[in-house]
């Protein structure tokens, strides 16, 4: 009889956590392991991906940072599911999971850890630990993200380091069917257009509907808008890089909290007609496919999908050099590292990339073989059954 085996995750939304597990729960050999997901939060876009794929997925709906009715509905969910194992993903889930987990008597919890997460409290980092202690395992996807709860009080031979896997064949994840039915707030400055079936020419649907020339250079930037990404440094580097390539334009996708802002700044520095916001789209593969390179500014990673996507598509990349991109981007041989918060770095090495398609096309096939060779998602998923093989036979 195949053990069940409970996911629970604070959403569904698009993210990195979120698409990993959308990847690996379709993935587990059915014979095995009879996979449920539950999200505390809300659903997002990757519930029908899940859903599709014949994955039950529960919505518990909790309100509130601190929600003890969550945790009481979780707990009965938790012990009318009955499962073998629960494997808990990131900070929230990881917090209201394990303690539901351990109140209805699962026998055994994994939890998750996504990133480097300077961003916790003194208290949330005591939760981790205690935590830790009831765990058979933590699963990190980054030698960075272990260095960094190592660091925090937690052993280190509790962690078990399963890189991000990705589909070479469908970087973003999302089948082409798939659709998104979460509401969109967003107030771009193109009025959100929706570039995932774009014209039956994909080298130039972007181009032609942001109103700019074919022969434009696209540079792509991909993540939520919020300080970790550093985006402000971003549209710096564009700034600068106009200068000596006026043919350039960034496409930012993605959304958060510091949407305004950053439009804001793009247009106190004048450069509205080469920075261009997209919101969230759900499918990027296609928009990845018509640029010319890809940024990423981040002050901390645990290991970007976004980066990864770009990188099995063969773009070439310019990342900032942090643990987290360092174990996936060899400077000057499958992209360019360039140092946090220097907008001239990125200005220069994007220029280099630009004026010399032979560099490109040589960085891109590196960083496609890099992402194939390493981390395919088969490679992952074989992984995480190798774990839960280990842990249920104890």
């Amino acid at each position: 009889m195949p053990h069940r085996i409970l996911h629970i995750i604070p959403t569904l939304d698009r993210g990195g956590a979120e698409k990993q597990l959308s990847l690996l729960a379709p993935r587990l050999p059915r014979d095995e392991f009879d996979v449920q997901v539950c999200a505390l939060t809300r659903g997002g876009p990757w519930k029908s991906v899940l859903e599709q794929a014949g994955i039950p997925v529960t919505v518990i709906g909790k309100s509130w940072k601190l929600d003890p009715s969550t945790l009481y509905r979780l707990y009965r969910h938790v012990r009318a599911c009955r499962p073998t194992l629960v494997h808990s993903w990131i900070f929230a889930a990881n917090s209201y999971g394990r303690a539901a987990a351990k109140w209805a008597g699962v026998p055994h919890l994994v939890a998750s850890e996504r990133c480097v997460d300077p961003w916790k409290s003194g208290l949330q980092l005591r939760i981790d630990r205690w935590l830790a202690k009831k765990s058979d395992a933590i699963v990190v996807n980054s030698e960075g993200t272990r260095a960094f709860y190592t660091r925090h009080g937690i052993p280190t031979e509790k962690f078990v380091l399963i890189p991000n896997g990705i589909d070479v064949h469908l970087p973003d994840g999302f089948p082409p069917d798939v659709t998104d039915n979460t509401p969109n707030v967003n107030h771009t400055d193109i009025n959100h257009t929706d570039f995932n079936h774009a014209d039956s020419n994909p080298t130039t649907s972007i181009r032609e509907q942001l109103g700019f020339s074919r022969s434009a250079e696209l540079v792509v930037a991909v993540g939520r808008l919020w300080p970790q990404k550093r985006v402000k440094d971003l549209i710096w580097a564009m700034d600068l890089l106009k200068g000596v390539r006026p043919d350039t334009h960034l496409v930012i996708v993605g959304d958060g909290p510091q949407r305004y802002r950053l439009e804001h700044y793009r247009n106190s520095v004048q450069i509205q007609d080469r920075v261009h916001f997209l919101g969230p789209q759900m499918h990027v593969t296609p928009i990845l496919r018509q640029a010319n390179c890809f940024w990423l500014g981040s002050g901390y990673e645990g290991q970007s999908n976004a980066l990864m996507e770009a990188m099995a598509l063969g773009l070439p990349v310019v990342v900032s050099d942090i643990v987290g991109n360092r174990e996936l981007v060899q400077d000057d041989s499958s992209g360019y590292l360039v140092r946090v918060g220097d907008p001239t770095g990125f200005a220069r090495k994007t220029q280099l990339i630009l004026n010399d398609r032979s560099l490109a096309e040589r960085l891109g096939r590196a960083a496609r073989q890099v992402m194939e060779e390493r981390y395919r998602v088969e490679a992952m998923v074989e992984r995480h059954v190798e774990l839960y093989r280990r842990i249920v036979a104890s």
